[in-house]
């Protein structure tokens, strides 16, 4: 079991989440670099309402203006993580991991398929059957029907194998925010939320715990407050 630092960090505006994640990051970075032992961190988090665009992302698909933005009580943040256009608010949960992959044994596209499993994982236990799409990082509904729909983004970056950035999981996010983007880039896909699917609104504490409990079967980590 890999020692993995947790940390609840409640609703934090996405800028504040960031600077932490860079801050953890480099002092994961540098203890690496110096040959000691390296710490791990979970970090789960709702954000206010923002978009996110990662650096290959596309500026047209976001669908509205600075001022409608502002209406919205919404910001628009370009990140260095992958992927293209995403929303995070109120009713998501977003997980942070900030590990460093050899302490896992992990490749990128190992960690990434990882990520994807304990989302499937949590839903399944809501009865929802989610699926990988190729050339579409991310936990899909119905992937490969017309119907198609997104539950989960996935966005990460790596430097000497230490992560940060990671998932999105809708569980009751206000999906009318997802109208002004194209999310993750398509035009023809949707995108969902475990309340959708269900037709009710679930226990946000609920799913973060079955989502740590995931954490901790397929990633073998052993979670601690400090």
């Amino acid at each position: 079991m890999k020692k993995t630092i947790f940390k609840e960090l409640g609703l934090m505006p996405y800028r504040e989440a960031w600077a932490l994640q860079e801050r953890l990051h480099e002092e994961v970075k540098a203890a690496k670099l110096q040959g000691v032992d390296t710490v791990n961190y979970l970090l789960f988090v709702e954000h206010p309402h923002v978009y996110t665009l990662g650096k290959s992302g596309d500026e047209a698909n976001m669908l509205i203006s600075a001022i409608q933005l502002q209406a919205k009580h919404a910001e628009f943040v370009k990140v260095n993580r992958g992927g293209d256009i995403t929303y995070h608010g109120p009713g998501q949960l977003v997980v942070y991991p900030i590990i460093d992959m050899a302490n896992f044994g992990l490749g990128v596209k190992d960690y990434v398929d990882r990520l994807e499993e304990v989302v499937i994982r949590t839903i399944e236990e809501y009865g929802i059957k989610g699926e990988r799409l190729e050339g579409a990082t991310g936990v899909w509904i119905e992937a490969h029907t017309p119907r198609a729909r997104k539950i989960c983004a996935i966005g990460i970056r790596c430097s000497r194998f230490v992560t940060m950035h990671g998932f999105a999981l809708n569980v009751n996010t206000d999906l009318n925010y997802f109208h002004y983007i194209n999310p993750c880039g398509f035009r023809d896909k949707g995108v969902t939320s475990i309340a959708q699917e269900l037709g009710r609104e679930i226990s946000l504490q609920e799913v973060k715990e079955r989502v740590k409990h995931h954490f901790v079967d397929l990633f073998g980590m052993e979670l601690t407050d400090k």
